[in-house]
């Protein structure tokens, strides 16, 4: 059987759904499945193959695990919201079908995400001969390549991992988030963490920022957040005193978020309005432009990568292995911007590696305990090429001693 499913058929999804289509000489079958129709009918209508669709609550483990046998789906690629990966999951092993995800499991009723609810999973995993892959977007998922390909080929220990993500292009809106609405605030309004020595460290959200060169784009200001593949990197790289994540965010978006957050219109939890519940946040994303409406008209680059630095036969060794993507060509290609393409041609190049038994193995993984080469290979033919560089260490010299 060589049928893949997606679940979500959102900006990412789309991207997924036609980069599958453009393949069929590996994927014989393509089904997209969302809780709206309409959205999969929409992308059928662009794909450049013939592929099936259907309506599907992604919260009912019972209802996916049917549609993934009456598809005979051998793999399962979940680009639905993070809220929905254990259902999911749950769904492939009662079926029997692989399983890919993008992003961390979360809680709808509180902030924060961790994979600590989809590790235990690696048992039930094993024992059914399946495998699922967590986490394979961009960042997280190419990044973690990147630093697999780093320790395997380029370093004996890594020391320090800076995660670097600026997008910076210009969609013409006066507000308006490049993913989910509600994933992008809930993730950009939590606390940040970094890991240095051995633990972890809180901060208060955006309070720390560093101009950053970022290759193709040039200096910008990025802000330290927290990301999950650091949960997961610091168990696997030999040699690690400190990760961190940083991505860009303009001054317009920065001002924006504040009022809204001042407001209350950035809470998750429920309030009472007319006699009505409704979360502030969810009502907040319903009006804000869906991010797969950015595409037309939208100028920039995205430049996302990894700054590792550690050693090599005793001498230190500084990289940054990265990759841009134009706003612009993702549209004339595919009718999608760049943040939806960089999440959505990942999780396909994965699905697609698998089904070549490139990637093979029964159990939980994070795209770091997987051979990097294989899926970069992919994901640099599928339209994301990569660059490995020696860092100009005089450009990032205060980024580089923060």
């Amino acid at each position: 059987m060589d049928n893949v499913l997606i679940i979500g058929a959102g900006a990412a999804g789309a991207v997924t759904a036609k980069k599958c289509a453009m393949n069929r000489d590996v994927f014989k079958n393509v089904h997209l499945a969302s809780r709206t129709l309409a959205r999969c009918e929409a992308v059928k209508q662009e794909c450049q193959s013939e592929i099936t669709v259907s309506p599907i609550d992604a919260d009912d483990a019972a209802q996916v695990a049917r549609l993934i046998r009456q598809q005979q789906s051998k793999i399962v690629i979940n680009m639905a919201l993070p809220y929905e990966n254990l259902p999911i999951m749950e769904a492939c092993l009662e079926a029997g079908a692989h399983y890919i995800d993008t992003a961390c499991h979360e809680d709808r009723n509180k902030a924060g995400f961790t994979y600590e609810s989809q590790w235990p999973y690696h048992e039930r995993f094993r024992q059914k001969g399946l495998m699922a892959v967590l986490g394979c977007g961009f960042d997280p998922g190419v990044t973690n390549a990147f630093c697999a390909y780093a320790q395997e080929q380029l370093m004996d220990e890594i020391h320090t991992v800076d995660i670097i993500d600026c997008n910076d292009g210009n969609h013409g809106k006066a507000f308006a988030t490049n993913f989910n609405t509600e994933i992008n605030i809930r993730e950009v309004t939590q606390k940040g963490r970094y890991w240095k020595d051995g633990e972890w460290k809180a901060i208060d959200p955006l309070s720390i920022a560093h101009m950053i060169d970022f290759p193709g784009v040039g200096s910008r200001k990025g802000y330290l957040i927290y990301h999950e593949e650091e949960e997961s990197l610091v168990l696997h790289l030999r040699g690690l005193k400190q990760i961190r994540f940083w991505m860009t965010f303009s001054d317009n978006y920065i001002k924006h978020l504040n009022v809204l957050e001042n407001v209350g219109m950035t809470r998750i939890d429920p309030v009472i309005y007319k006699g009505v519940e409704i979360i502030p946040l969810q009502f907040l994303a319903s009006l804000l432009p869906d991010p797969s409406s950015l595409a037309q008209n939208y100028t920039g680059k995205t430049s996302i990568g990894c700054i590792i630095q550690g050693v090599k036969d005793g001498k230190p060794v500084r990289k940054i292995i990265y990759n841009c993507c134009d706003h612009a060509q993702c549209n004339r290609e595919i009718k999608s911007q760049a943040v939806s393409y960089t999440a959505g041609v990942p999780s396909m190049a994965a699905a697609l590696v698998m089904m070549q038994g490139l990637w093979q193995g029964a159990g939980v993984f994070n795209v770091e305990q997987l051979p990097p080469i294989p899926f970069l290979e992919e994901v640099g033919r599928q339209g994301l090429p990569w660059h490995v560089e020696d860092i100009k260490v005089e450009a990032q010299r205060e980024f580089l001693a923060a």
